[in-house]
């Protein structure tokens, strides 16, 4: 296990992305005016880093890692937050991007678990 979190809240607005098959994953101190748009989570433990080929899986469902952005790692640790992309990405897009294979998410809520095993 690289990362163990649990979804706390999602903010009204993050469906929206759900819908572009795109994550905003955030700690629940994330600014107000940022909140809105995030899937919102309290623990955050990162153990080693992430890397292609590592399996997210979100409620139940898995992806296969596809590109890890420079910053993904720290910004995970420190802050609890990225962007996942479905988009199948070789390069993440930004350096705070976690690409995975092209799929739909699934319905997230509050109580699900997002992981990422090696």
């Amino acid at each position: 296990m690289i990362y163990q979190t649990t979804v706390t809240k999602m903010g009204p607005n993050a469906g929206e992305f759900l819908e572009e098959n795109m994550i905003i994953l955030f700690k629940n101190n994330a600014p107000e005016e940022l909140a809105e748009f995030c899937v919102l989570h309290e623990e955050n433990k990162l153990e080693g880093t992430i890397q292609p080929g590592d399996v997210l899986s979100i409620a139940g469902t898995s992806f296969t890692i596809t590109a890890v952005g420079d910053a993904v790692d720290k910004n995970l640790q420190s802050l609890g937050h990225i962007t996942i992309k479905a988009d199948g990405a070789e390069v993440a897009e930004l350096p705070g991007t976690l690409s995975v294979e092209a799929g739909d998410f699934p319905h997230i809520e509050e109580g699900h678990t997002i992981t990422i095993k090696r």
